[in-house]
């Protein structure tokens, strides 16, 4: 009964949107890593990116004037990850906060001793678990020009890895998953790449994912959705794990353009 009525109301909220047909292209047209998608996926994802636009707060920090047009290119973005999953893997929390470039914020750090350390990072997303996820608009912006480097996905790939607590590379599995297949593919692939890293070898994917299995899950999310080929080619079993979780092909998507 409670899942008819969601449903309902979630076609409610769909049908009453004021997003127009001008504003669904300009948005489409500035994210090119959705053009590999089916019309059917397009419509589907929209109507997410509704959903999503209407169960978060999007908010400016620093007085920085979030616009409708923004929400809706960071919406895309964030729901293509769960176009097969749907919003459930991102309810627990409600806002997300845009910064109009990167941040500085200032934490207190304690070691291992019991000092207290004031250190400050120069970021341009965060995931909070429980909390928001935060964005700087000029690293939002164009994050869908498929280079292989995507924030909004970063970060809501965090998301979803602390579906079951803290990130640790390791979401909540669906139930024809196998966890000792996961457990082992991401376990050799970021042994395997951390030693290419520290060789200071290339292959296309960002070093900022040897820093921790998280960081490794949400990087190479963003290059599952970004650039599915050098995934591939590097690590076929990631890839394969990522397929499943995800439910989405994007390789096979490639190969039909």
């Amino acid at each position: 009964m409670f899942n008819s009525f969601r449903n309902w109301l979630d076609q409610r909220i769909i049908q009453r949107s004021d997003i127009t047909l001008a504003q669904w292209e300009k948005a489409f047209v500035s994210l090119p890593l959705l053009n590999s998608l089916t019309n059917d996926e397009k419509q589907s994802l929209q109507e997410l990116a509704i959903l999503f636009m209407h169960r978060k707060v999007f908010e400016g920090a620093h007085g920085f004037v979030v616009t409708q047009a923004m929400a809706l290119i960071i919406a895309l973005q964030a729901c293509y990850p769960i176009l097969k999953l749907g919003l459930g893997g991102y309810d627990g929390w409600v806002s997300v906060i845009i910064y109009p470039a990167g941040f500085v914020p200032k934490r207190v750090v304690t070691d291992e001793y019991g000092v207290e350390h004031h250190v400050q990072s120069h970021l341009s997303g965060e995931s909070w678990q429980r909390g928001p996820v935060v964005l700087a608009w000029d690293e939002t912006e164009h994050a869908g020009i498929i280079d292989g480097h995507n924030l909004v996905i970063h970060e809501f790939a965090h998301k979803l890895d602390m579906q079951n607590g803290a990130a640790n590379g390791f979401p909540p599995l669906h139930a024809e998953m196998k966890l000792n297949v996961w457990v082992e593919a991401f376990s050799a692939g970021y042994e395997d790449f951390q030693h290419k890293c520290s060789r200071g070898e290339s292959i296309g994917i960002d070093c900022y994912a040897a820093s921790s299995p998280a960081e490794y899950f949400a990087v190479l999310s963003e290059v599952f959705f970004e650039r599915p080929d050098v995934l591939y080619q590097n690590y076929a079993e990631i890839y394969d794990q990522l397929r499943q979780y995800y439910r989405q092909d994007p390789l096979a998507r490639l190969s039909q353009l």
